[in-house]
């Protein structure tokens, strides 16, 4: 029996050699503290029991109402702890039209990046099997290189915490064609982004990455990513209505939710993720129950309990004390009580998934329509918050710091800054044109942050709490700067920070400066260019001479016609941006001409504009000119410098097709 005993054990050390191999298994952060619940007399909330009755009730009391306002047609909600389902249920259709009712056991939803949680559960099996290692360079792995960034490689625990300094990508996202699908093995060359962040240092969330470790998987377990989760993931945990696969097997087809601008619309077709491990499941809400109770019950048939308890409370370095990415989930603290997470967003599908691994609860939600302006958004926030106050209630006190200091606090960190989540190298870096994020102080000497209120089921009433720490009193999620010398380094808040920060915007990019410049630049361009015509058919109205010859008749009509050339390079870059807004589908392939042709029209343009009206200038102020023509030929020299500006910083030029 001894013996026995020790082979058992010798056994256990050998299985556990991949784990080890990793580091040490972290354990879970000290948990914030949380008042004890105590009954009604004292004044202190106590949690509702969670059984089938009361969340059913509860639910039934919130949710139908705010679908009906959100204009959203259908949901799905579960709920449920380690020892199996408490609630499962559908609300509202999955087909309008046929008022086809939504049901939890067999109606299909796209939890779009909720997918990931499946990919990193495939990794972690392969580090259990010994076929991967999270610390060494993914180089190893796979069958084209990825070049070192300030000499270090990218390794699969900076993919799981989305540091592996990846810019966002969406050329390979997602499309309405079945033709945009492509192998893995095709993709993860083709769509490589670049590198802007050293590894491990800034949070930037990535979906090439994650499909990126479902491409390792795939190579180093020998199976196609899809069959690999069919046979170790789907099938033991008896996943029968769910499927990575795009297309849907045919047999699947008949239960797919069909997915919505909102419910007053018609429907969409199915959607292609096109980099498939970070979101092309498609699931019913009764197998995605079955998930959370595997990873509520230490992996369950998945995964070893140590091998989860990695997973679950990896803690990868983050601003200050707020949320932060496990390995793949992301932490969401609510009432002192600690939820492991993930969100997921498709064009049309919009899900959430949360586990209390110390409560040992589920809850997931997917909704098949984004709603009445980004409704869904404020929906999971709320469900959230209020499952949480209802069953798991905590008393989280809330001190505002002294109104001067606040006062002083909130004008240190007002400004307009960028995520990290983005592009830097390629064209659609002038996004950041349209839509900055700014902080800005407000009257009561607290700050304001409008471009992230859609984050909330409410907008935010931030309060200081702690030097340059802000609390939101609706939800209690918190706001944090870091200051160094004096000066805001970095802000996040805890809905966003495992996987994305803001920094302050460079005076290069600054639109603070560039957009006023702009619209100088813009309306200068525009009055020349129309002035052109204009004045020449008052001179042949009046049998008008032309007031130039030779070089300065030249130079006024090459800068003129640049003029133009710049309006059309504006007028294309809006058709793409609207275009790209109204369909996403458009992004890679069917606009592709447009982009290479504005990419030669817009420097060109910008370009020529500065030389022919530097040229004209130099001509006109060496000449015997009125003033009114010196003033014209200087503003737009002027207007020219700004539109070079942006062409060059913005990257609006390039041959580089992966954006």
């Amino acid at each position: 029996m001894r013996f026995i005993r020790k082979a058992m054990i010798g056994l256990a050390a050998l299985a556990a050699l991949p784990l080890v191999a990793q580091g040490p298994v972290p354990q879970p952060k000290a948990e914030k503290p949380a008042k004890a619940a105590v009954d009604a007399d004292t004044g202190a909330a106590s949690a509702n029991p969670l059984n089938s009755a009361d969340v059913e009730a509860w639910l039934d009391g919130f949710l139908p109402y705010a679908l009906e306002k959100g204009k959203i047609p259908g949901a799905v909600v579960v709920v449920v702890n380690g020892d199996g389902v408490v609630l499962q249920k559908g609300y509202g259709y999955s087909d309008v039209a046929k008022r086809t009712p939504v049901s939890p056991e067999t109606t299909l939803f796209r939890p779009g990046s909720v997918s990931k949680l499946f990919t990193w559960t495939a990794v972690m099996q392969q580090v259990e099997a010994g076929k991967l290692d999270l610390d060494k360079d993914v180089n190893s792995y796979i069958d084209f290189e990825i070049p070192p960034f300030e000499g270090k490689p990218i390794t699969l625990r900076h993919i799981m915490t989305h540091t592996a300094g990846f810019e966002e990508s969406v050329r390979h996202l997602i499309s309405s064609d079945p033709k945009a699908a492509m192998t893995l093995k095709k993709q993860m060359p083709l769509a490589l982004p670049e590198r802007v962040f050293a590894p491990g240092t800034t949070p930037a969330y990535s979906n090439y990455a994650t499909a990126l470790a479902g491409y390792i998987v795939e190579r180093v377990s020998g199976e196609p990513f899809d069959d690999y989760i069919d046979n170790h993931i789907f099938d033991p945990l008896g996943m029968a209505h769910s499927s990575f696969r795009q297309p849907l097997p045919a047999k699947l087809v008949p239960l797919m939710s069909k997915g919505y601008p909102d419910v007053t619309q018609k429907p969409e077709p199915f959607e292609i993720v096109i980099p498939a491990p970070a979101g092309s499941l498609s699931s019913s809400g009764e197998d995605m129950g079955k998930f959370m109770i595997a990873h509520l019950n230490q992996g369950g048939v998945l995964l070893k309990p140590e091998t989860t308890r990695m997973m679950h409370d990896f803690p990868a370095p983050g601003i200050a004390n707020l949320n932060t990415m496990a390995l793949g989930f992301y932490e969401q603290w609510v009432n002192g009580q600690r939820a492991i997470a993930h969100g997921g967003d498709t064009v049309w599908f919009h899900s959430y998934l949360w586990l209390f691994p110390e409560s040992d609860i589920g809850l997931y939600i997917s909704m098949n329509s984004a709603g009445a302006e980004g409704a869904a958004g404020g929906v999971r926030s709320a469900l959230f918050h209020k499952f949480a106050d209802r069953y798991l209630p905590g008393d989280e006190p809330m001190t505002p710091i002294d109104a001067k200091t606040a006062r002083e606090h909130a004008a240190l960190v007002a400004g307009t800054y960028v995520s990290s989540r983005g592009s830097f190298t390629n064209f659609l870096s002038v996004l950041g044109l349209l839509g900055p994020t700014s902080i800005m102080p407000t009257e009561n000497g607290s700050i304001s942050l409008p471009g992230l209120d859609g984050l909330s089921a409410a907008a935010r009433d931030w309060v200081e709490v702690e030097p340059f720490v802000w609390r939101d009193r609706n939800t209690g999620e918190r706001l944090v700067a870091e200051v160094k010398d004096g000066k805001v380094i970095r802000v996040s808040m805890d809905a966003v920070s495992p996987f994305m920060m803001l920094t302050p915007v460079p005076a290069a990019v600054n639109t603070d400066w560039i957009n006023p410049a702009l619209i100088f630049a813009l309306a200068i361009v525009v009055l020349t260019a129309l002035a052109w015509p204009v004045r020449a058919l008052v001179r042949r109205n009046f049998a008008a001479a032309m007031p130039f010859e030779g070089r300065a008749r030249t130079a006024y009509r090459l800068s003129r016609l640049f003029a133009w050339l710049v309006i059309a390079a504006v007028v294309g870059w809006m058709a793409l941006i609207l275009t790209f807004s109204a369909d996403i589908g458009a992004i890679g392939g069917p606009l592709d001409w447009l982009i290479h042709l504005l990419r030669i029209l817009t420097p060109l343009a910008s370009f020529g504009l500065l030389l022919t009206a530097g040229w004209y200038g130099w001509l006109v102020w060496t000449g015997k000119r009125r003033w009114t023509t010196k003033l014209g030929a200087t503003l737009l020299v002027l207007a020219a410098l700004p539109l070079v500006w942006v062409t060059v910083v913005f990257n609006l030029y390039g041959s580089n097709m992966v954006y």
